[in-house]
């Protein structure tokens, strides 16, 4: 067997003939290496300028050399700057595929056995581009990106000189293709998404579920779903004295709290817990009012995906929600946003407290204030339930008074969506209690 195997490789190699070597095959060997060369450059600096991280071109942009200038230049156009490159990659390998497959028949003589020669010269021009032209100078780019990316600026910027009017055609058709595309492309739905995770009821995934319901409906809830009532805000007025101020931190427990000049609908600022830390020794006397910070304000309009990205860019992590007419609503911080997607948030500083008490199977007790937003989480109900009713109501009590029309008796009832709402507690000014009657075929399994 071993002697066949000999003879055969013995046979083929007697089949392959050689040619002497000229000066225009060495000539032509030279300028292979040299579109190697080119072509290993191109794909470093692909590597090199599109890894660069943000510290890095902060770096650059403040660095007044020319070469840093021009890294700079060509990341403002990245389009411009990829079809460069991918336009003169493919030209150069191109040329090293023709010319090595010409010198390599100048050099050797396969006409005898066709078959291999096309083999031997696939796997050649193959392993020259793939570990000359790619592997080695892509691992070398990833090493110091920044470093080759300022060498080799100055070549890459005459390159996308040269292939500008290439360049222009190729973006310019992708544009219309795109364009294209999107006209045909069919966009899910709020509903639709929604009703697809409605047929996953049978699986066992009810956290995961929970999460992808709070992100599908985030974009669609305003800032007032979500908000704590000026009822329920702990809040400082500006004239306080520094023990006062203290007091109010001890009890609340808060980290920032708004203070307000005359009423809650003048807010002149929010006072950081922590910038007070070095002052803690002073006297009730003590000025801790050049301490507030400047308060950010949201309309309740506004919808907490955008208020989310605000809270991104100026980095503060509470707003006061103010309506139509300037006055303070109540305040949204990030944690009731985070709220939304992941469910409830409890730190150590948290009291494991209900928003409601039960009394039996079918009748719950509710605080007044009352977001519907949370109403509706608690009995596992749709967020949009009360949406055609609700008017400009946020929470259980103004659900009532926008039913009643005017302010309700002492356990008066009303009747809303299959619903019975009682007023069980009430003082001059507002709903305090009410007692929720919930339908009979509504049985919330997760209470």
């Amino acid at each position: 067997m071993e002697t066949d195997t000999v003879s055969f490789f013995e046979k083929l190699t007697r089949d392959i003939g050689y040619y002497q070597l000229t000066s225009e095959t060495l000539a032509g060997l030279i300028v292979v290496i040299a579109l190697l060369t080119i072509s290993a450059l191109l794909s470093g600096s692909e590597v090199a300028l599109f890894s660069l991280e943000p510290k890095e071109i902060r770096e650059l942009k403040s660095n007044k050399k020319r070469s840093a200038t021009l890294v700079i230049q060509l990341l403002s156009e990245p389009e411009q700057l990829l079809s460069a490159i991918l336009v003169g990659h493919n030209f150069i390998n191109i040329g090293i595929v023709l010319l090595t497959a010409h010198l390599t028949n100048n050099l050797i003589d396969f006409s005898l056995v066709p078959t291999l020669g096309f083999i031997l010269k696939a796997l050649l021009i193959t392993s020259l581009i793939l570990l000359f032209g790619e592997i080695i100078p892509k691992v070398y780019a990833a090493n110091d990106p920044k470093a080759l990316a300022i060498r080799v600026s100055p070549f890459i910027t005459i390159l996308v000189f040269i292939t500008k009017p290439i360049n222009y055609l190729l973006i310019n058709s992708t544009s219309f293709i795109n364009k294209r595309l999107i006209k045909y492309k069919k966009n899910l739905s709020i509903d639709e998404i929604s009703k697809a995770l409605q047929f996953t009821d049978h699986l066992d995934i009810s956290d995961d579920k929970e999460i992808l319901e709070g992100i599908v409906t985030f974009g669609n809830k305003g800032v007032n779903e979500v908000m704590r009532s000026r009822l329920e805000v702990t809040s400082l007025e500006i004239h306080s004295n520094f023990e006062r101020v203290l007091q109010v931190i001890k009890e609340s427990g808060y980290s920032r709290i708004p203070v307000f000049a005359g009423t809650l609908d003048d807010v002149r600022g929010i006072l950081y817990i922590k910038d007070l830390l070095p002052y803690l020794d002073k006297g009730p006397a003590y000025r801790w009012q050049p301490l507030m910070r400047q308060p950010f304000f949201v309309p309740e309009t506004k919808k907490i995906d955008d208020l989310l990205e605000d809270f991104q860019k100026s980095k503060v992590h509470m707003a006061i929600v103010v309506d139509e007419f300037g006055g303070t609503s109540g305040l949204v911080t990030l944690e009731d946003i985070l709220e939304e997607i992941v469910g409830d948030i409890a730190d150590e500083f948290d009291e494991d407290e209900s928003i409601y008490t039960q009394i039996n199977e079918l009748e719950f007790l509710f605080d007044g204030r009352t977001l519907l937003n949370d109403f509706c989480k608690a009995l596992d109900l749709e967020d949009n339930l009360f949406e055609d009713i609700r008017g400009e109501a946020d929470t259980l009590a103004g659900l009532i008074l926008e039913l009643k029309g005017e302010f309700p008796m002492l356990h008066e009832k009303l009747n809303c969506k299959n619903f019975t709402f009682e007023v069980e507690g009430v003082n001059i000014r507002r709903i305090t209690k009410i007692k929720v009657t919930i339908p009979s075929i509504k049985k919330a399994e997760s209470l």
